[in-house]
């Protein structure tokens, strides 16, 4: 189900403000992430970080091979941050990922 018209307009707002250059590909993805129904409490500006942050961590980084290896999800996600920030930084995101941050 898609979110509502003005919560769409406030997710690929909340999307450009954070993310200047990511390739649109990986946009398109984190606007659909961000607009899915288990997001649709949280303010779009939340939901666009999570989204991004979960994106980058299974597409962009070692996570999926961590746990694949037997870390568990906290681990592979502490293990991955140095990662997440590299392409959080080369997409010149105005935020980076913070190994104290809260998620999910």
């Amino acid at each position: 189900m898609k979110a509502p018209t003005g919560r769409r307009r406030a997710i690929a707002k909340a999307l450009t403000a954070l993310l200047t250059l990511a390739p649109y590909a990986d946009m398109e993805k984190i606007r659909a992430d961000a607009g899915s129904v288990h997001m649709k409490t949280l303010p779009p500006t939340i939901a666009v970080w999570l989204a991004t942050i979960a994106h980058i961590r299974h597409v962009h980084t070692d996570y999926e091979k961590l746990l694949s290896e037997g870390y568990d999800r906290d681990s592979a996600r502490f293990f991955v941050i140095e990662q997440t920030n590299i392409v959080l930084t080369r997409w010149r995101a105005t935020r980076l990922l913070d190994a104290d941050d809260e998620e999910e």
